[in-house]
C-alpha cells in the first residue's frame, strides 16, 4: 500500500510546482565543464510529465558543496536539461531573493525555471530536524509562491536538509517518477526479495561492510553475501590469511582493530552465508596472474578476484532469483582487471531473477562494459543506497510520508 503521494494524485494544471532533483554532476577540473550528465537525463521523465500536465515548474538542485572545487552555479545544468528536454529551461542566479521570486511569479503553464545552487544557502546544510527545516529561510521565502512540492532527488534522500524535508511539512508533496522507481525497486530487493537472494558487496570501503552484512543477513534480506574487492581482501585478512604487504598497504586506513574484530564477528555469526574469494588476480610482469589463497602472501597487490572465485560466484548468482551488487569486484578501470566485475554482472543478468546494481563505481563499471541497460534496475544513489544497506531511514522519504498523512 502506498504511503506517499505520486504525480497522479494531484492536478497540476496552472499550478506552481517546486521540483527538488539531484543533478549533481562530475566536472572536468580544468575546464569546469560537466563531463557526465546522466543524472540530468534521469529527471527528464518527471519534468516532461509536469510540463505535459501544464504545471509551472521551478527546479531546485545542488552541485557539490561550499568549499569544494566543483561547487559552481547551476547554469550549465539548465543548458543540459534544455537539450535533453528539447525545450528551453530558464536559469536565474538567485534562490530566495527578489530576482528569483519575480521569475517564479512570471512563469506560464508548461515553462521550466532552474534556481541557483541551493547549497549556497547556509540554511540548507543546517543541522535541524524536519520541523526546524520547515521554518528555514528557504522554505519561508518560497513556500508562499508554491502550490505543490515534488521530490525526485533520491540520490540525496539520506540527507536532512531544508530543500528535501522542509517543504513537505508546509505543502502537499509527492515523489517524482525517478524517486518512486528507486524506492519501489529497492523495496523489492530489501523488503520482498525472491529466493534465493544473493548480494555482492565489493568496492573500496571496508569500514561499513560489517554493519551492512549484519543488517542484510540478520534480517534475511540476503540469503548469501559474496564479498569481493577490498572488502573481500579485508575479510580474508580477518580470517587469518596473510594477504601480503602490498594489499595491506591499500587497506591500512580501514584495517583498524575495531573493523577487524567486527569482521571476525560476522564470519563467526553467519559462517557459510558469507562467501570469500578462493583466489585473487595480481599484476606480475605486466600480466594478469592468478594466485590461490593458499599461495599468499605475494609481493603484488590483489587487484581482482581470481578465475576460481569467478566461476564459483557465477554459479551462485546464476541460481539466484534476486541479485544485488554494490561495489565492483576489482580495479575495473585497469586493463585486464575488470574481468571479475564483468563476469559477475553477466551472471546476474543471465539469472532468471531480478538483478539490481547500485552506487557510482558499480554503475560506472556497468557503463564501461555496456551492460547498464541489461539489469532489471540501476540505482545511481550513493549515500541513500548505503543507508538502505545499513537499514536506516531516509529523511526525504520520511518527509513525503509525513506530508501524505498531513495532506
Amino acid at each position: 500500500m502506498k504511503d506517499f503521494h505520486t504525480l497522479e494524485d494531484f492536478n497540476f494544471k496552472d499550478r506552481t510546482v517546486l521540483l527538488r532533483v539531484d543533478i549533481n554532476c562530475p566536472l572536468n577540473k580544468e575546464t569546469m565543464e560537466i563531463v557526465n550528465d546522466s543524472r540530468v537525463r534521469r529527471i527528464v521523465p518527471t519534468v516532461r510529465e509536469l510540463m505535459g500536465k501544464r504545471a509551472k515548474v521551478v527546479i531546485l538542485a545542488h552541485q557539490s558543496r561550499k568549499g569544494k572545487w566543483d561547487f559552481i552555479p547551476m547554469e550549465q545544468h539548465a543548458k543540459r536539461l534544455s537539450r535533453h528536454l528539447n525545450h528551453p529551461v530558464m536559469f536565474v542566479n538567485d534562490i530566495v531573493g527578489e530576482k528569483a521570486k519575480e521569475c517564479i511569479n512570471k512563469l506560464d503553464a508548461g515553462e521550466v525555471l532552474l534556481l541557483d545552487n541551493v547549497r549556497s544557502l547556509d540554511c540548507e546544510t543546517a543541522k535541524l530536524d524536519m520541523c526546524g527545516h520547515a521554518d528555514s529561510e528557504l522554505v519561508n521565502e518560497l513556500a508562499p509562491l508554491i502550490d505543490y512540492y515534488i521530490c525526485d532527488a533520491f540520490g540525496a534522500a539520506h540527507r536532512s536538509q531544508c530543500s528535501l524535508v522542509g517543504f513537505p511539512v508546509r505543502l502537499p508533496s509527492a515523489s517524482g517518477r525517478l524517486m518512486a522507481k528507486e524506492i519501489f525497486a529497492l523495496k523489492a530487493i530489501f523488503d520482498e526479495p525472491r529466493r534465493p537472494s544473493v548480494f555482492v558487496i565489493g568496492g573500496a570501503k571496508f569500514g561499513d561492510v560489517s554493519p551492512m552484512l549484519d543488517h542484510v543477513l540478520g534480517s534475511n534480506t540476503a540469503d548469501t553475501v559474496i564479498l569481493t574487492g577490498l572488502a573481500g581482501n579485508a575479510f580474508l585478512f580477518a580470517r587469518g590469511i596473510d594477504i601480503g604487504n602490498a594489499s595491506m598497504e591499500i587497506l591500512k586506513e580501514e584495517l583498524t582493530e575495531e573493523n577487524i574484530n567486527a569482521a571476525r564477528e560476522m564470519l563467526a555469526r553467519y559462517g557459510q552465508r558469507i562467501l570469500l574469494p578462493m583466489d585473487v588476480a595480481v599484476e606480475r610482469d605486466g600480466e594478469r596472474t592468478n594466485v590461490l589463497i593458499g599461495d599468499l602472501p605475494v609481493s603484488e597487490a590483489a587487484l581482482d578476484i581470481g578465475k576460481d572465485s569467478i566461476e564459483k560466484f557465477k554459479k551462485v548468482l546464476l541460481s539466484s532469483r534476486t541479485s544485488f551488487m554494490s561495489g565492483p569486484a576489482g580495479l575495473y578501470e585497469k586493463d585486464g582487471f575488470g574481468v571479475g566485475t564483468k563476469e559477475l554482472m553477466l551472471a546476474m543478468i543471465d539469472s532468471k531473477g531480478q538483478s539490481v546494481i547500485g552506487g557510482g563505481h558499480t554503475v560506472g563499471a556497468a557503463d564501461l562494459f555496456d551492460l547498464t541497460d541489461r539489469f532489471s534496475y540501476v540505482s545511481t544513489a550513493g549515500g541513500a543506497l548505503e543507508t538502505f544497506l545499513l537499514g536506516g531511514e531516509l529523511p526525504a522519504v520520511e518527509a513525503l510520508r509525513y506530508s501524505f498523512r498531513k495532506f
